[in-house]
């Protein structure tokens, strides 16, 4: 499941395109909430992931929160979150998040959080108790879900459900074919199963993202739009793989813009409500616009 914005942290190294070159976050609301977060400590993905898109989504007061501890039980070939033995629950974490949503004024916050495959309800209670939290202290904050697959276990997900943020996200992440071997642990027809169960469960708005230049085809890019459409998904974003590290799967290739921008029409033609494509694009970029 992971945040995009932690998984892809840009690396420094020459001959990137100069469409993945991106400025410095400036501005007086991104220089106040960057205060506030370095003041009081607060731990938000947009900081952490060194995401590109930081300086806008925060202008426009939108952040991205993760929950559950910043260890993954699950070892995907494209993520930058460790690997291991998480450590134990910490149930202040509800609060904690709830206050700092508060402290920055946040419009629209975006909750994710690691795979907790140790853990009996995988997470799935401190994700509703955080909900609650946030909706206590932040009635007028919007929240969108960008959860794990729970092993898709429908009693797990029924506890988001229950608490009903305007949007649930989860993420595809890639094509059929490079599944086992981008997101090891997880399987393309159980992601799939999440967001249509979602759907006929009531769920209003749901939403998944895909990262390319993995060594998927356009044919199969095209293939999972329509896969995502028919289990009635609303909201696509479409975005550039970057190599966390070394030791994590290579770039195969970097897309190009017109590509996106053909993605993106396909996408609008298949009849989503939103389609978010461009190689910057992570799974919270401009997440406030997919409320409604």
């Amino acid at each position: 499941m992971k945040t995009d914005a932690v998984s892809n942290i840009l690396p420094e190294r020459q001959g990137k395109p100069k469409w993945l070159r991106v400025k410095l976050p400036t501005g007086k609301k991104y220089t106040e909430l960057r205060g506030l977060v370095d003041k009081y400590n607060l731990n938000t993905i947009c900081t952490s992931g060194s995401c590109p898109n930081m300086g806008e989504c925060w202008g426009e007061g939108t952040a991205t929160f993760m929950i559950l501890g910043n260890i993954c039980t699950r070892s995907c070939g494209f993520c930058g979150v460790k690997t291991g033995r998480p450590e134990s629950v910490d149930w202040d974490e509800p609060e904690k998040v709830a206050r700092s949503i508060k402290i920055m004024k946040i419009k629209h916050a975006v909750l994710t959080s690691v795979d907790r495959d140790d853990l009996k309800d995988m997470g799935s209670i401190m994700w509703a108790e955080t909900v609650k939290a946030v909706r206590r202290m932040n009635p007028e904050t919007t929240l969108e879900t960008l959860i794990p697959d729970f092993q898709g276990i429908e009693r797990h997900i029924d506890r988001i459900i229950g608490v009903s943020p305007e949007v649930v996200s989860h993420n595809i992440e890639t094509v059929k074919r490079l599944t086992r071997e981008v997101r090891i642990q997880a399987k393309y027809e159980r992601s799939l199963g999440v967001l249509k169960y979602l759907k006929q469960q009531g769920q209003r708005r749901t939403k998944s993202g895909i990262m390319l230049g993995l060594g998927e085809t356009r044919e199969e890019v095209i293939e999972t739009l329509h896969d995502l459409k028919a289990h009635d998904v609303d909201v696509v974003t479409i975005g550039q793989y970057l190599q966390p590290s070394k030791k994590h799967l290579p770039v195969k290739r970097f897309i190009e813009p017109s590509e996106f921008d053909e993605f993106k029409k396909i996408g609008l033609e298949l009849g989503f409500r939103h389609v978010e494509s461009s190689a910057l694009v992570r799974s919270s970029y401009k997440a406030q616009k997919h409320i409604n």
